[in-house]
Formats: C-alpha cells, structure tokens, sequence
C-alpha cells in the first residue's frame, strides 16, 4: 500500500497536458460525427445497388439530384438514434447495447422510408435502395462501435477517477459509475478526512486516504479525474488540494455534474446549498426565438391532435357511459407554472366519486377505481387527448413535467428539496420525466421524476423536445401506459 505521509509531501512535477483524456461532450461528437459520415456511406453504397437493380445510371447528377435524402436520412437517423439511446455512454461502449439501439434506428427509418415510398407517385425513388441501406449499415455502424470500444479500452484513452468525499454523496456517484459509466471509465477510489473512514471499501472501492493526500495519489494511479461530493462548503486544505490537481491538467467535476452526463438527472437531494445547479441560469437555448417556435409548435399540433381525434371521441364517450354511470369528461385541479391552478381535462377512465372520502390519493398500479374501459384509455393514453385544450389554452404546453394536483404540491414541497422549481416552466402533456420513468404513485416516485423534470428544465431545447415527443409516440404505440 502506498505511504500516505509521502504523498502528502512529495514534490510532483508538472505533468503533461492528457492528449487523450477526453471530456464527456467530445466522445458524443465523436460517435455523433462517425456515424453521420457512415449513414451517408451507407446511403451512398445503397443508391449504388439500387441503381443498378432499377437500370439507372449510377453518376454524380443522379447523387446530387438525392442529396436532400441524403441529409434528410442520415438527421433522422441522429435523432431516432438519440431516442433509442444509441449515444448514452454505457450503450455507446457495448458493442451488443450497440447493435440494439442501432438495429432500432435503422428498422424505424425503414418504416418511414416504406411510407414515404406509398405516398409518392410510382417510381419516384429507387425502390431497392433504403433496403440495401437497411442491410448495409448496421454492419458499418456496429463494426465502428467495436472499433470505438476496443480503442477507447486502451491505456492512453482510459478515466481514472477519485471521488473526494466517502459520504451520502460519494457512494451514490460511486454507484451510478458502477451501472452507467462506459468500460473506460474506471474508479480508483475515494479519499475522506473521516479516519473512520480511511482503508474501508465503499460501493466497492477503498477510501486511500485523506483530501491531503489526493494530490499524490492522483500522480501515483495516473488519475485523470476528480469528482467533488461535498455538498457543503468545501475546505480551504481540500481547495488546496484541487487547485493543485488541476494545475497538472486533471479535470474536476462535482457529483451533481456527473451524475448529470451520466443519467439525464439532476440529483436533487445531494445538491445541498448549490441551489444554482437547478437552475437553468446558463441555458442559452431558452431564447425569445424557442419560447416563440414551442408556443407554436404547441398550437399547430394540439389543434391537429384535436382535429384528428373528433372522429373518435363519440366511440370512446359511448364506451364510458355505457362502461360506468358518470360524466364522460373529468375535470380535475392542477398546478401550473408559477403556482397558478387551472383546470385540467380528460376522458374519464375511473369511477364517480373515486375520492368520495374527500382525501386525494395516488393512482396506484392496476388501481380498482379505474374502469375497464378507463384502463384502455390509460394504456393507449387517449383519456388525456382532451388536454390539449388546456395547451390551446396557453395552460399546458405539450412538454414539460407533468401538472399535479395542489394538495400534493403543497406536501412535497415540505418535503423534496427544489420541489417547487418544477413550477419555473409549464406542465407538459407528455416530459422528460414521463417518457423515462414509470407512473408517479407516492412521494419516492415523485422525488425520482423531479430528477428528470429539473434535467428537462435545465436543457429544455427544440432539439429535447422532438426526442419527448418521439419517445412518446414509441410509448403510445407499444401500449406502455398506465
């Protein structure tokens, strides 16, 4: 075991700049940029084919006159694949994750393809070409990957990390590395002034020593990261002992920064007095321009959803009333953004008088008070099409985290921390929190989506949103909800 003392007091020289030590960000540019160049190799190979099976004259004029496919395809591509969660680090590192998420995104544009094909006149596109596309790259795309995650194994790409502090904080970012980190990123160990502490394993890695001696350790095991859990002030030893590090180019990160690039959370109760880090204070995609093109976008296609659904509502008002004796509507009081309570619409899908006691309860998993036809409202999410008035309305937008009812606001602000951030922006129809997490049944499920829902809040994007929007179109037609 390494001397403590002597790392303490050992003169390190300045070390080298880490060429390879690549932020979070850089990997996704990474794969994001490969794979753009391969799907348009792919599409290249696949006009190729299917110029030669329709007896069409493979040359440059016929390239350029589909070239807006080419882009078109190869953006839809980027997209669906960030739905299927091809670019989240644990999957971009597996090979078999990989190829799943890709074989997802390549069937989808497929599909799409197919429709666009019905739609057009006859012999508008080559009729062979998405499907050699099709059978072509996967094999491009997952041999990248292999070559990504092999490559990244090697010693000169790999991420040693040092938590600072062995607490609360620490074993959960210890944790989230051990299920979400990608293979190059690899724990050494904590260090922790509590000598109660020192020379014991937490989350399966040894506490090595005092905050004191970081600054030796890190030039011993070759560390490339440090990540901060401590939620209270730091030290002025333990700044000491950062600045240090990071003047011999090791990155510092806090927990909460981490957890974020690796979960698409915000880790709300280890934030501490770091009241900031809930807010988007430095998102500078909340423009006048976004806020201007959501409104509208939350017009256009609430007022289409409305449109299409007419045709349906009077089957689904008579399945109710035939269903269960009550109004075919339910109107219910939810909070918006900032506190203000409105009234939310929905197709019934629970009996009259489901809270005829007076007190609000959850809605739990397979809840009796939910009717038989209720349910497949539920699963099919049609009992909440008639939000969209609220959306119309400018209540609701289509994505934001999702309204709850005043009596419970008022208790889980007592007792979540930032609870009340989630009122910064509108509800939404459909959210971040939504489309990863299951239905919210008591005060632990409601912490878990404030995670999500302060991740959403803090990089809300146009961008964020389609990807809500096509995970939740993903989740309609698999039958995924409550």
């Amino acid at each position: 075991m390494i001397d403590e003392e002597s790392l303490k007091n050992v003169n390190l020289p300045h070390s080298q700049p880490r060429i390879f030590a690549m932020q979070p960000a850089e990997h996704k540019s990474i794969l994001l940029t490969v794979d753009g160049v391969l799907v348009l190799l792919a599409l290249l190979i696949g006009l190729w084919f299917g110029a030669q099976r329709s007896n069409w004259l493979f040359s440059l004029d016929l390239v350029l006159s589909y070239s807006i496919w080419f882009v078109g395809i190869t953006a839809i591509y980027i997209v669906l694949a960030t739905v299927n969660n091809a670019y989240h680090p644990k999957v971009a590192s597996d090979p078999v994750a990989s190829f799943v998420a890709i074989s997802k995104t390549v069937l989808q544009i497929f599909a799409i393809y197919l429709l666009i094909y019905a739609l057009l006149p006859p012999w508008s596109l080559p009729r062979h070409f998405i499907g050699f596309f099709a059978l072509i790259s996967p094999f491009l795309l997952v041999g990248w990957r292999l070559l990504y995650s092999w490559a990244f194994k090697m010693t000169v790409f790999q991420q040693k990390a040092i938590i600072v502090g062995a607490g609360w904080a620490g074993k959960t970012i210890a944790k989230i590395l051990n299920d979400h980190a990608p293979s190059q990123f690899q724990l050494v160990g904590f260090v922790d002034d509590d000598p109660t502490k020192q020379h014991t394993k937490v989350e399966g890695a040894l506490v090595l020593g005092s905050v004191d001696a970081l600054p030796g350790l890190v030039q011993a095991h070759g560390v490339t990261d440090v990540v901060l859990a401590i939620t209270r002030d730091v030290p002025g030893h333990a700044l000491s002992s950062l600045i240090n590090c990071y003047e011999r180019n090791v990155r510092i990160s806090t927990m909460a920064e981490l957890y974020e690039w690796l979960t698409d959370r915000v880790p709300v109760e280890h934030i501490g007095d770091n009241w900031f880090v809930v807010l988007p204070l430095s998102n500078r995609n909340q423009t006048l321009a976004y806020r201007v093109t959501k409104r509208m976008m939350d017009i256009v296609i609430s007022a289409v959803g409305l449109l299409l659904f007419a045709p349906l509502f009077p089957v689904l008002a008579l399945l109710i009333k035939v269903d269960s004796s009550g109004p075919i509507f339910y109107r219910q009081k939810r909070v918006g953004r900032g506190g203000y309570v409105f009234e939310l619409i929905k197709l019934r899908s629970m009996v009259v008088d489901a809270e005829k006691d007076g007190v609000a309860k959850w809605a739990d998993f397979d809840d009796p008070r939910v009717t038989k036809v209720g349910r497949f409202l539920r699963q099919t999410r049609l009992d909440e099409v008639p939000q969209l008035f609220n959306v119309l309305r400018g209540e609701m937008s289509l994505i934001g985290p999702r309204p709850e009812r005043p009596e419970f606001v008022q208790d889980l602000e007592q007792e979540i921390p930032f609870y009340r951030t989630r009122l910064s922006v509108k509800p939404g129809l459909t959210g971040w929190a939504q489309v990863n997490y299951d239905y919210g049944r008591s005060a632990v499920d409601a912490l878990e989506k404030l995670r999500y829902d302060l991740y959403y809040i803090k990089h809300q994007s146009i961008h964020l949103d389609v990807i809500i929007l096509l995970k939740t179109i993903g989740t309609v037609l698999m039958l995924r909800g409550t």
